[in-house]
């Protein structure tokens, strides 16, 4: 073989090397880019571009500059809200780890609730088992300062961001307390705060009633210690209260109908998209509950207290008192992503044992009893102040409230005339209130006690549910 002929054959080969080196380059750029394509899917939409248009356009022309994150956060919330979906959302960082620390059985503080009355902020209610009841807070305690912060003039949002912080940090507080001359110095540690959705009482004639205010983490422990606490006390029937619930977790659910619906019964049926999967929770009860049970429910029960109720009133022959219930029959699955972002997405339907969809139906009662119309009032909002010649929706609503407590407001159009002023001043002078006429937040919180209370006492809900639960016997 000759000189030529090698470099020739050197040649052609250097030629199928950079050919091959092409071909793999060409390979490993479209199995990127199909790896990339099967990763983010939404690089195969053609509006991606626009985008990703607007993304660059915005990073390297607006005027006041932009966050890269706050730009996809707000992406990532524009498109679940494209949805239309009012119970799908995705909430950004701190908003997504309030919604998860909503569910857990405790949350970091000092432990009360707070109302706001004419400026002022009062301990409404100290918290159970929290770090404000054992360093010698009190109820009708008002909040003076806060770490040196005089708390005059502030809102309710900074008196919280004030009160909140690490667990083991001390929160330096002074209040004024009724009886006391000067304001009180109390330094209360910041701790865990248990969350309590589930209490209960003894009512007459061995019927337990237990109320669940939603269905959080430890909601079927705390509703088991309930049960346990009532029978000790000699509960024969069960009244369960889940009026105004707005449901929460489904696991908790499950939990609490496992306890009183018969081994093997279906609880619920959880149906997916197109049907692929159907998820059907039975009971796995361990005993067998021999009591007989009525449930109270109204338009504001929704979602899980929807599942249970469903559950209860077909399988475990529960009565239904009240009024119909919300009919969410959707359910949201959600999941936390690294930078503490939540994205909460509606993914299936349920429905009852008896093969019932309730979405936007609701379940209606075996008894169907409303509600007096004063406990539907809206709440009078903080920050009121009405008197003589003010007239509108919140003076109508005060006057409705009075007349339900048996003051007479004349015609009660609205128009807080002398006649309003008079039933305010006979109200104040029987609740032992500055007598004024004129309604301010620490009137119109004492009118919505008195209303709870004369609802407690009268609740015809209650009380029909009471006489089918005797009637049981």
């Amino acid at each position: 073989m000759n000189l030529h002929g090698e470099k020739a054959v050197k040649q052609r080969r250097r030629v199928k090397m950079a050919a091959v080196a092409l071909v793999a380059v060409a390979v490993g750029f479209a199995g990127g880019r199909l790896s990339m394509l099967l990763q983010y899917p939404i690089m195969k939409e053609p509006a991606f571009g626009n985008l990703s248009y607007a993304y660059k356009e915005i990073m390297n022309r607006y005027l006041e500059g932009a966050d890269s994150k706050a730009l996809v956060d707000g992406a990532a919330e524009g498109m679940v809200g494209s949805l239309g979906d009012p119970y799908s959302v995705y909430l950004t960082g701190d908003r997504g780890e309030q919604y998860i620390s909503s569910y857990e059985d405790h949350f970091v503080g000092i432990g009360v609730e707070i109302r706001e009355e004419d400026g002022e902020f009062i301990i409404d209610k100290l918290i159970e088992g929290a770090p404000s009841g054992k360093a010698g807070l009190k109820a009708g305690d008002v909040f003076v300062t806060v770490d040196g912060t005089a708390i005059k003039g502030l809102n309710l949002t900074k008196l919280k961001e004030l009160v909140q912080g690490k667990e083991g940090t001390t929160a330096k507080l002074t209040v004024r307390r009724e009886g006391s001359s000067k304001p009180i110095a109390i330094s209360v540690v910041r701790g865990s705060v248990p969350v309590h959705t589930v209490s209960s009482k003894m009512l007459s004639d061995g019927i337990g009633e237990i109320m669940i205010s939603r269905f959080a983490e430890k909601t079927a422990d705390e509703f088991n210690a309930e049960v346990e606490a009532l029978q000790k006390k000699g509960m024969t029937s069960l009244l369960l209260d889940l009026r105004g619930n707005p449901g929460g977790l489904l696991e908790p659910t499950i939990e609490i109908a496992n306890r009183i619906v018969p081994k093997g019964k279906t609880i619920v049926q959880v149906v997916y998209k197109g049907e692929t999967r159907v998820i059907t929770h039975t009971s796995s009860q361990k005993e067998p509950w021999k009591l007989p049970i009525a449930i109270l429910v109204d338009a504001h029960t929704a979602s899980s207290a929807e599942v249970l109720t469903a559950a209860l009133k077909a399988t475990a022959g529960a009565k239904v008192v009240g009024e119909k219930t919300f009919g969410k029959g959707i359910v949201q699955n959600f999941r936390q992503l690294k930078d503490g972002s939540v994205l909460k997405l509606t993914e299936a339907q349920w429905r009852s044992p008896d093969g019932q969809w309730i979405h936007k139906k609701g379940i209606e009662p075996n008894d169907v009893v409303a509600a007096p119309s004063y406990a539907l009032l809206p709440r009078l909002a903080a920050g009121l102040k009405l008197n003589i010649g003010d007239y509108g929706d919140k003076v109508q609503t005060a006057q409705q409230m009075l007349q339900a407590l048996g003051y007479d407001v004349g015609a009660g159009t609205g128009i807080y005339d002398e006649d309003t002023a008079s039933a305010v001043r006979a109200f104040q002078n029987r609740e032992s209130l500055p007598v004024t006429g004129a309604m301010n937040d620490k009137t119109a919180y004492r009118l919505m006690v008195k209303l709870a209370d004369k609802f407690d006492a009268e609740d015809p809900q209650r009380n029909k549910a009471v006489s089918l639960l005797e009637a049981a016997k």
